[in-house]
C-alpha cells in the first residue's frame, strides 16, 4: 500500500464486500429456522432440503447478473456499478426479514422468498469480480496479489459476524423466541449495513486502468461479444478455477453449520463457534497465500491449494463428524486452510487473464456460471448426499473429486503474475 489513496481504495472495497456478503450468507445460517417457517412438513430433512433449494435459487440469477453488471462495469466504470449492487442486496435482505411466514400467508410466503433470493443472487453476481477488479486496477503491480487477496478474504468474515450475531440472539432470547421472530433481526440489519457500504464506495476514485482505457477511447461498447469471441479459452480457465473456489467456500460458509447440527447432531452454539473459528483461519490463509503469489506466482499457489484439498477433504470430514467442539474446529480448519491457499491467488489470477476492456464482463460471466453450478448447489448436494447414502463422508468425496479435476485443468494455466493490467491487448 504505497499511498494513502491505495489504502482508502483497499479498505473501502474490503468493507463494501463485507457488507455485501453478510447480506448473502445470513440466509444460509438461518436455513433451519426458515425451513420450519416457510416449508412446513412432517419430515425435517425434506424441509431443510427445500430451504437449501431456495438458497440455490439465488444462484440462478448469477449468470444473468454477470452479463448485466459485467457489461455495465466495462462500459461505465467499476465504481458506479458497485454502488448499485450493494443497494440491491441491502433492499432484498431487509425485505426477507420482513416477510410473513407460511402460517400467515400460505404459499405466497415461499414464493416471495424465492423472488427476493433471485434479487439477492442478481446483486451478488457483480460483487466479487467488481471489487477485485477495482482493487487490482489500483494496486501496485508487485502487491496486486496481496491487495486483491485482502479484499477477497473479507468474504470469509461475514459468516463469522452472522454466526456470532445469531449465537448472541439465541443466547439472549432463547431458541423459541429466536425461531418465532428473532431470526428476522440479522436480515433487517442488512439495510443499515448496505447504506454504510454505499457511503464508503462513493469516497474513492474510478480505477486508473479504466480511466486510461477511457482516455484512449478503448472502451468496448459490446464487451460481452468481444469476450466470447476473443477470450473463450481464458473464460474456460476462469470457470474451472471458480468451480472449486465456489464449492469450497459455500460448503464451509453455507453448509457446514447445518451439517454439524442436522447430520452430526451437534448443538447450534458449538456448530456456529467452530465455523466462526474456521472462517477466520480461511481469512488469514487467503491473505498469506495472496502475498506469496506475488513472490512465486499465482499458479504454484493454486496447485498447492488444490493438492492440499484433495488430500484432506475426507480426513477433515472424519474429524468434524466426531461431534465435539474441538474436532469440529480441527476438521473445518483443515478445509479453511485448503480453501485459503487456493483462493488467495485466485482473485488476481482471474483478472490477469483478461484485458481492461472486457475484464469485468469475461470474469463475471465465467465466474458466476461456475458459482451457480458448484456454489449454489453445494449445501443442497451436501445434505442430499448424506440423506441418500447415509454416509457423513459423502460430501467429502465429492469435494476431493472436484479438486482433482480442477488441478488437472490448472496444470495448463498460464502464469500471469507479472502481467500489466494497463495493457489492453495482453490477453
Amino acid at each position: 500500500m504505497s499511498t494513502q489513496s491505495d489504502k482508502r481504495v483497499l479498505y473501502s472495497a474490503a468493507l463494501g464486500q463485507f457488507v455485501e456478503w453478510y447480506d448473502f450468507v445470513v440466509y444460509a445460517y438461518s436455513a433451519t429456522v426458515i425451513a420450519k417457517l416457510f416449508f412446513p412438513t412432517t419430515d425435517p430433512g425434506t424441509a431443510l432440503l427445500s430451504a437449501f433449494a431456495v438458497y440455490g435459487v439465488g444462484f440462478i440469477m448469477r449468470p444473468l447478473g454477470g452479463f448485466i453488471f459485467g457489461s455495465l462495469g466495462d462500459r461505465f466504470g467499476r465504481r458506479t456499478v458497485l454502488a448499485g449492487i450493494i443497494l440491491g442486496m441491502g433492499a432484498s435482505t431487509v425485505l426477507i426479514g420482513l416477510l410473513p411466514t407460511y402460517a400467515q400467508i400460505g404459499i405466497w410466503a415461499p414464493v416471495l422468498l424465492v423472488i427476493l433470493r433471485l434479487i439477492q443472487g442478481l446483486s451478488a453476481a457483480g460483487e466479487t469480480i467488481g471489487s477485485n477488479s477495482f482493487v487490482a486496477e489500483h494496486a501496485p503491480p508487485n502487491r496486486r496479489g496481496l491487495h486483491v487477496a485482502f479484499t477477497y478474504a473479507f468474504a470469509n468474515l461475514p459468516p463469522v459476524a452472522a454466526a456470532l450475531l445469531i449465537l448472541l440472539l439465541t443466547t439472549l432470547m432463547g431458541n423459541e423466541a429466536y425461531e418465532s421472530c428473532g431470526w428476522r433481526i440479522p436480515f433487517i440489519l442488512g439495510g443499515p449495513l448496505a447504506l454504510v457500504g454505499l457511503y464508503i464506495r462513493t469516497k474513492v476514485d474510478e480505477s486508473p486502468a479504466f480511466q486510461k482505457a477511457q482516455a484512449a477511447n478503448q472502451i468496448s461498447q459490446s464487451p460481452i461479444k468481444d469476450a466470447i469471441r476473443d477470450q473463450r479459452k481464458q473464460m474456460a480457465f476462469s470457470f474451472a478455477l471458480a468451480a472449486f473456489s465456489s464449492l469450497a467456500f459455500y460448503t464451509l460458509s453455507g453448509y457446514f453449520v447445518s451439517y454439524l447440527t442436522a447430520s452430526v447432531g451437534m448443538s447450534r452454539s458449538d456448530a456456529l463457534t467452530a465455523n466462526s473459528v474456521a472462517m477466520v483461519i480461511a481469512f488469514l490463509a487467503m491473505v498469506t497465500s495472496g502475498y506469496l503469489s506475488d513472490l512465486v506466482g499465482r499458479k504454484p499457489m493454486l496447485l498447492i491449494g488444490l493438492l492440499f484439498n484433495a488430500c484432506i477433504s475426507i480426513p477433515a470430514y472424519m474429524l468434524a463428524a466426531q461431534a465435539t467442539l474441538v474436532s469440529a474446529i480441527l476438521g473445518q480448519s483443515l478445509l479453511a486452510i485448503g480453501m485459503g491457499l487456493f483462493a488467495g491467488p485466485l482473485g488476481a489470477a482471474l483478472l490477469e487473464l483478461f484485458p481492461t476492456k472486457t475484464r469485468f464482463s469475461a470474469s463475471a460471466i465465467s465466474y458466476n456460471l461456475a458459482y451457480t453450478i458448484f456454489g449454489g448447489t453445494a449445501p443442497f448436494l451436501g445434505a442430499w448426499l448424506v440423506l441418500k447414502t447415509g454416509s457423513l463422508l459423502a460430501p467429502a468425496g465429492y469435494m476431493a473429486a472436484v479438486s482433482v479435476l480442477v488441478l488437472l485443468v490448472t496444470l495448463a494455466l498460464p502464469e500471469t503474475f507479472k502481467r500489466s493490467l494497463l495493457d489492453s491487448e495482453h490477453a
